[in-house]
């Protein structure tokens, strides 16, 4: 038996790699792109580590090329989310029970492989299937998606070593179990790395999961699955079950055995199944842990104290990298009167350079949104500004889906501070400025905070520190990450946990202890040494 008591270093952020031209990485990944796009894969379920086909199937389509297939999908039926349920917690006493270094090799094997061996083609399959450009995929999966797993060891060592103080003739331990039943995983199409993490932070606790991927990410996902399977992670720890989400959420949340639910997503969805939970309790075990990130409008205000050349940056890059498809994307701006005519210039010249088109081409910065659905919701909120008394298109506003789902970056202008975008979601590269007057900054923040009813990122530029300490204090809940003179994107692991509470979540900081430790049912023992054998105690003589 091993009974070293083990701790992780911490560990460093994985590089991220440039592509610059010429580069090695340029050329392996220009390769693995090639050979992908020759490829049309066949995906299966899989379910306590066998694939199953059940015939009922889907395509998966390049969304800069929608003509081009990467691979048929095989979906789930009650029956098959029944048996990933039972392959779950058929695993689950020996997972488990695993000793939780061996748990956390597996994590590190895993990282390692993609790292290495399986870099380039992760990459690959995420710039194809969720049309990211290298820097964007690159920065997903594999460098974040490395670190979620790397740091979810030494976190774990933390949340394991954390222990009761003992009294004297006595022994305290608390004991961090899995929970009781399995965790079902429901993941988003933005995030390779966020797939990832949703299932295997839970794992890394001893807990098994029933995974149910975005049906517009399943391609990178379904190669997560060969890769964990190679680390070694073992049969019916994670159950890969892509398909209908009515279908899957009917039978998942009407089982005893439901004991967690973790989830990144709309807040629209996130609603339906906590409801759909609520009117299941009676039927569980242990009532569910429930950590979600969902919805944001995320913000960036300007002080008339900000430099312009920021806040321009800060809009091109925060609104429209991945075509702001990332959780916490900028898609309001708040910018003084003093300053609007400079940022507008500079944020002009930027859009006229920025190129968009198919992700092989890589000077391309813009590529195309996921899907059709998408692409017609971002299109019907343009073409609501550009018939709107009370709003202007500054820059973009055009949109092209006869090849791939392709949507400008758009600018849009507007005199009303509630105007339908500066208030609702649109998850696309848009981006809605409001001028406001600059001796209405206090103002201005308060309508900031009021205007939305999300808490995800926001940021703050001005170079008067008075000025970002009202802001600070203002905005105190409007943002869960926070940045001071930064674009409201960018959260890197061990750095900025990321989260945010009102509708965008539960908070629960995805990346370090706070998150694993949801994944725990903890157990306090006491041990004396001792046993009094009277039942009496002083206080009981009267004299």
């Amino acid at each position: 038996m091993n009974n070293a008591i083990f701790r992780f270093p911490k560990p460093i952020n994985e590089p991220v790699q440039g592509y610059a031209p010429g580069s090695s990485e340029k050329l392996a990944l220009k390769k693995e792109l090639a050979r992908l796009s020759s490829e049309e894969w066949d995906i299966p379920l899989v379910i306590g580590g066998k694939e199953i086909r059940t015939g009922d199937t889907g395509k998966v389509v390049m969304p800069h090329d929608h003509h081009h297939v990467l691979a048929t999908y095989h979906k789930a039926g009650e029956k098959e989310v029944q048996m990933a349920i039972d392959a779950a917690m058929k695993a689950h006493k020996e997972w488990s029970e695993l000793p939780w270094v061996e748990r956390a090799s597996v994590m590190l094997k895993a990282a390692e492989l993609l790292a290495t061996k399986y870099r380039y083609i992760l990459n690959a399959s995420v710039m194809l299937g969720q049309s990211k450009n290298p820097f964007q995929a690159e920065i997903d999966a594999p460098c974040e998606l490395i670190d979620f797993l790397r740091f979810s060891t030494f976190y774990a060592s933390q949340v394991y070593a954390d222990q009761p103080y003992s009294d004297g003739g006595i022994l305290n331990r608390m004991e961090y179990r899995a929970l009781e039943g399995f965790v079902f995983s429901l993941t988003p199409f933005n995030f390779t790395s966020i797939a990832s993490n949703l299932n295997m932070a839970p794992a890394m606790m001893g807990n098994v999961c029933v995974w149910k991927p975005s049906t517009t990410a399943i391609y990178s996902n379904y190669f997560l699955t060969k890769v964990f399977k190679e680390a070694g992670l073992p049969d019916g720890v994670v159950n890969f079950i892509p398909g209908k989400g009515s279908v899957i959420g009917k039978v998942v949340t009407t089982s005893p055995d439901l004991a967690g639910f973790h989830f990144t997503g709309s807040t629209g969805t996130f609603n339906t199944l906590w409801r759909e939970m609520g009117e299941n309790l009676g039927k569980y075990k242990s009532y569910p842990k429930i950590v979600g990130e969902t919805g944001g409008k995320n913000f960036i205000f300007a002080h008339p104290s900000a430099s312009a050349a920021d806040i321009a940056a800060a809009i091109v890059r925060g609104a429209f990298e991945y075509q702001g498809q990332k959780c916490s994307a900028g898609s309001r701006a708040y910018i003084p009167k003093s300053l609007w005519k400079e940022v507008k210039e500079r944020v002009g010249a930027m859009m006229a350079e920025i190129k968009m088109g198919d992700v092989q081409d890589f000077t391309n910065f813009v590529n195309a949104v996921i899907d059709e659905a998408s692409f017609d919701n971002i299109m019907n909120y343009i073409n609501y500004a550009k018939q709107a008394p009370d709003a202007e298109i500054l820059f973009g506003g055009k949109g092209d889906k006869s090849v791939g789902y392709f949507v400008e970056p758009t600018v849009i202008q507007t005199t009303n501070p509630t105007f339908k975008t500066m208030v609702e979601e649109i998850f696309g590269p848009v981006i809605t400025i409001y001028v406001y007057e600059d001796n209405k900054y206090e103002e201005t923040l308060e309508l900031c905070d009021r205007t939305s009813p999300y808490g995800l990122t926001g940021s703050i530029f001005a170079s008067d520190r008075y000025a970002v300490d009202m802001a600070f204090n203002k905005l105190r809940y409007s943002a869960g990450n926070f940045y001071i003179n930064d674009k409201p994107t960018g959260a890197v692991i061990a750095q900025q946990p990321f989260g945010g509470s009102r509708a965008s979540g539960t908070n629960d900081k995805a990346g370090g202890p706070l998150n694993l430790i949801r994944w725990t049912n903890a157990r306090c023992i006491k041990e004396t040494f001792v046993p009094s054998t009277t039942y009496g105690y002083p206080f009981l003589k009267e004299k």
